[in-house]
């Protein structure tokens, strides 16, 4: 089947209601500290590369079961299973990429049966989280990459894409994208992106994509 479109979206305040990190955060009893770098690296006043640093350094020592008690304090954003679905009815590809990590986010983009998957990931040893990250981090020049990569592989031109997002990381993939989406997001990102939705309802995207066709 002919591929006709590629719809890329960040995880956390967008996917999501949460910002992951900051739900991991609490576990490890940092909760405030870590959600104050979320904040201000997600309005673009920090480095995102040094400030995702921080926070993973914070979770030293939590054990690999957090996971799968964060996992149960996360909720899909309203609209998020319609988007996805009605999507793939439409001949569309999804995608995920993400600053937050493959151990939630892969199984989060399972349940939806989402297409492709980027994230970071957490270095773990016998059992622990060493407060290191593994391998190349996710930056706004991957989201960018990312979406271009699986374009290509789909055939597709990036007049044919659609990015949605909230954080500065994103600004770079939603400039990109042929509909580039500010979700709920941060006054930088507003700021720069073409098109902007304010309601926390993801099925908002399909009333954006049939109003400017």
């Amino acid at each position: 089947m002919t591929v006709k479109g590629l719809l890329v979206m960040d995880v956390d305040s967008t996917l999501i209601l949460e910002e992951g990190i900051d739900l991991l955060g609490e576990a490890a009893g940092v909760g405030s500290e870590v959600a104050a770098i979320t904040e201000r690296a997600m309005r673009g006043e920090l480095d995102f590369k040094k400030a995702l640093a921080e926070r993973v350094a914070l979770l030293r020592g939590l054990p690999i079961s957090v996971f799968d008690c964060v996992l149960k304090h996360i909720h899909f954003t309203p609209g998020a299973r319609e988007l996805v679905e009605t999507l793939h009815e439409r001949g569309y590809k999804v995608a995920v990429v993400s600053g937050g990590f493959h151990e939630t986010v892969d199984v989060l983009a399972e349940r939806l049966g989402i297409d492709y998957v980027k994230a970071n990931r957490l270095e773990v040893e016998e059992g622990v989280l060493t407060g290191r990250l593994l391998g190349d981090i996710v930056t706004k020049e991957t989201k960018k990459a990312c979406l271009k990569q699986w374009a290509r592989e789909n055939g597709l031109d990036l007049a044919q894409t659609i990015a949605v997002g909230d954080g500065a990381n994103d600004v770079p993939m939603i400039q990109a994208a042929g509909l580039g989406i500010a979700f709920c997001a941060k006054p930088i990102v507003q700021e720069q992106a073409p098109y902007q939705i304010d309601e926390k309802n993801l099925a908002k995207v399909l009333e954006l994509m049939d109003a400017v066709k």
